[in-house]
């Protein structure tokens, strides 16, 4: 079992998001702030996580209930060393406490580990910056040691034009820790228990006290604002594409597209503008996807061509595949290799065999499709009587014909056809022709209807 503790302050209410949510619930890259942390947090193998809470009452629990961690109430907020008060009767002795924040969600691992290996004592996370406004200055003494964090409200002019800056991320000795919280005053500025005042004691106590520098800015940076969101956002998508990039992957314009989970690629794979892909998507060698597509928890194997705003969640698309424009896969779909689903096709929780085809204009739902199927355009599978689904069975190398409707459970057989605008309710043999339509008349001399003038 790890010695290390983590504890993440997630209590603020976020007043310049002017929103009812807590801070830490909204989202960047596709999940909420906190998570980001937590994620981060899970992948060190921690003894203990606890998260602080506060603002939007049991919201950030309840959101955050399918990890293992302690949440623990403060209120009211009397600073960042009062909310790590919070959290210390749940943490033991003879062990680290790392303390991280809820809206500083992009902070790497590989950066924590080096926290880990910096030394015994206390490790401060410090960044230095060309504009250190709003931030904790680093004071250190000639030798270049620690003495302390300065909060800007109670630094001197002097002190302001420090650029090395606290991140507010630190690991320390628990006992020491609980030790130093202790013994925190609020004679400052704010009226606040800052937990930066910690620094100060360990010098006194002849603790070492440590920095470590993170590989890129962006994993220091804290969401105050929808403006500071947004800014991260495209931040965090110019990293992922970045990635992209040195992998091969050919991006038609690397600011305009968006991954809000896990994009895996091969090689030869190329991504049009204004792509989403959400979730764990994998994309094979030599797949294209057409500009404005959304892909979600999909897989989809090499030499697939997605036409552009085509729409993919929970699905597997098998290779060579021709999908859209304007086409719609719900959860459930599988699709085999040298599937056709065209424009304005929406396939739900449904198997299609190789070299079928749905080019235009269909609902394929809750289906077993079989292979070399033709299924016309204005196709319905009529699967939901109100209140229960049914199952749809398309045999191989059966021909549907134009603006058909299939009452589940139904079955066509292999082979057959079904002719243009018939209702299908009956199972159908294989190999013949089934239609269902009624008789065309044509009335002799028959007169159009002429709207009658208003008197």
């Amino acid at each position: 079992m790890s010695s290390l503790n983590i504890v993440i302050l997630a209590a603020g209410k976020g007043t310049r998001m002017y929103s009812d949510k807590p801070k830490v619930l909204h989202a960047l890259a596709g999940k909420p702030l906190v998570q980001h942390v937590l994620d981060c947090a899970e992948s060190l193998q921690p003894q203990q996580v606890c998260v602080v809470y506060g603002h939007g009452g049991d919201a950030v629990p309840q959101a955050m209930r399918r990890y293992a961690a302690q949440f623990v109430i403060q209120e009211p907020q009397l600073g960042t060393g009062h909310a790590v008060q919070q959290a210390m009767p749940h943490v033991t002795d003879g062990t680290r406490t790392m303390v991280l924040y809820g809206d500083v969600p992009l902070i790497q691992p590989s950066t924590l580990h080096q926290m880990m290996q910096a030394g015994k004592g206390l490790v401060l996370l410090t960044v230095h910056l060309e504009n250190p406004t709003g931030y904790g200055r680093i004071v250190r003494d000639a030798q270049g040691d620690v003495l302390g964090i300065i909060e800007e409200k109670d630094a001197s002019v002097e002190e302001r034009e420090i650029r090395e800056v606290n991140t507010g991320i630190l690991l320390a000795p628990t006992q020491k820790l609980r030790e130093w919280l202790a013994q925190l005053q609020n004679n400052n500025a704010q009226g606040e228990y800052y937990l930066t005042d910690i620094v100060a004691m360990a010098v006194q106590h002849g603790i070492p006290v440590h920095t470590v520098q993170p590989a890129h800015r962006w994993e220091v940076e804290g969401i105050n604002s929808k403006t500071q969101l947004a800014a991260l956002e495209r931040a965090w998508q110019q990293v992922e594409a970045t990635r992209l990039l040195a992998q091969g992957v050919t991006l038609a314009d690397p600011a305009r597209i968006d991954v809000r989970g896990k994009l895996t690629c091969g090689r030869d794979v190329e991504i049009d503008v204004g792509c989403i892909f959400e979730g764990n998507v994998t994309l094979g060698d030599r797949v294209r996807v057409g500009a404005y597509s959304v892909i979600r928890n999909a897989t989809v194997a090499s030499g697939t061509d997605i036409a552009p705003y085509s729409h993919i969640d929970s699905s597997e698309v098998g290779a060579n595949c021709h999908i859209g424009p304007y086409a719609r896969l719900r959860p459930g779909s599988k699709l085999a290799d040298e599937v056709h689903i065209g424009n304005f096709v929406e396939v739900k929780n449904s198997e299609i065999a190789a070299k079928s085809k749905a080019n235009h204009l269909s609902y394929i739902g809750d289906s077993t499709v079989g292979s070399r199927v033709n299924i016309g355009a204005g196709t319905i599978t009529c699967n939901y009587d109100g209140a229960n689904k049914f199952r749809t069975i398309i045999e191989d190398d059966a021909f549907i014909g134009s603006d058909t409707q299939l009452v589940a459970p139904v079955t066509v057989g292999k082979g057959a056809t079904i002719g243009a605008g018939s209702t299908i309710t009956k199972d159908t043999p294989q190999g013949g022709l089934t239609l269902s339509r009624s008789k065309q008349l044509s009335i002799a001399g028959w007169q159009r209807p002429v709207k009658k003038k208003q008197e």
